[in-house]
């Protein structure tokens, strides 16, 4: 009956989920600039929506000119659903990829990829320019180049308000510092999985921008450049996006037979523990009061990354029982000691 229950109130509450975690839309719909009319400026933008996918999904800047991508660049319809334009300016191609035949295409080929599902990252962008230094707020036109570059990176981010306090957190020395607990205490609001610091300068005529990451404990950094601040935008979130693939990457064939068990269930987090969990083919095999144990096809390393996106902790591993005293008659075979659960554990 408990698990009745569990299930009858999954559909309920699946739009009620609280995981920070976030289902990026449109992974699979590119669009790219058109340079040029005719056939010709159309195929090279289609080429490159390509290669913009493959970075999308894997993270991997080597991997849209590899070999073993020879004959997808050669016959990249074979993936296509349909190609269309967009007005400008600039005008554009907007090319919807398969989403199946895309990923079938990309395992065939050896290729690690990433789902749909990635940490939210919330990004505190300081501009400093001619015209002096802002901190790019969610409702400021400075904040659409940002938008664009994310959706066009497959990262779902999102912008501080900017109001005072903020503009007054928001300031070079927290930007630029290795400490991100300022931040961190001022970003706490939006409940993003990353945080995000990038100072962004226009040097003669150009766009520089140095940026920090931090997920959890684990922080990352690095520059890029661009003509303006759409193109530093765009690269900017290129590398970042390619820093934090390799974290959810699933290899062909590092999967196996896993079993996930996880304690303190709720209806609520049974909804989103079912999508956190969907890619990976989850079975429930057992329901115990509130602990619920899955079978899933996973990497245990990439499973693990995404439990923690969704707020699980992890427990230890569950130690070996005692083996009973033997009893009865002389003679009688011992008794077998029950076998340990050898999966991962995790708790809300």
């Amino acid at each position: 009956m408990r698990l009745f229950n569990y299930l009858a109130g999954a559909c309920l509450l699946a739009a009620a989920s609280a995981a920070q975690a976030e289902t990026v839309s449109g992974l699979y719909q590119v669009r790219e600039p058109l340079d040029g009319q005719g056939g010709e400026a159309r195929s090279q933008a289609t080429a490159k929506a390509l290669d913009t996918l493959v970075l999308r999904l894997t993270g991997d800047p080597r991997a849209p000119q590899g070999a073993a991508l020879a004959n997808l660049r050669k016959d990249p319809q074979q993936i296509i659903n349909q190609v269309g334009t967009e007005a400008g300016p600039p005008e554009a191609v907007l090319v919807e990829f398969d989403p199946g035949s895309t990923e079938r295409v990309l395992r065939q080929a050896g290729l690690a990829l990433w789902g749909s599902n990635r940490p939210s990252i919330l990004g505190w962008w300081l501009n400093d320019s001619v015209e002096g230094s802002s901190l790019v707020g969610d409702g400021q036109a400075a904040a659409e180049p940002l938008r664009r570059a994310a959706q066009h990176r497959g990262l779902p981010l999102r912008l501080p308000l900017a109001d005072l306090q903020e503009q007054l957190v928001g300031n070079p020395q927290h930007i630029d510092g290795s400490d991100p607990a300022p931040l961190r205490e001022a970003s706490e609001r939006y409940g993003a999985d990353a945080l995000l610091a990038v100072h962004a300068r226009e040097v003669d005529g150009k766009w520089q921008g140095k940026w920090q990451l931090w997920l959890g404990d684990q922080r990352e950094q690095g520059s890029a450049e661009g003509a303006d601040q759409a193109a530093l935008a765009d690269a900017l979130l290129l590398a970042v996006s390619n820093r934090l693939a390799p974290r959810y990457v699933t290899r062909p064939g590092a999967s196996s037979d896993v079993q996930v068990q996880v304690q303190g269930m709720s209806l609520q987090r049974y909804a989103e523990l079912s999508r956190v969990l969907e890619p990976y083919g989850a079975r429930l095999q057992m329901a115990d009061g509130a602990t619920l144990t899955y079978g899933v096809t996973a990497n245990r390393e990439q499973l693990r990354a995404q439990l923690s996106l969704a707020k699980l902790q992890e427990l230890p591993t569950e130690p070996v029982p005692a083996t009973p005293a033997a009893q009865g008659e002389p003679g009688t075979p011992p008794p077998i000691a029950p076998k340990p659960f050898d999966g991962l554990r995790f708790r809300w």
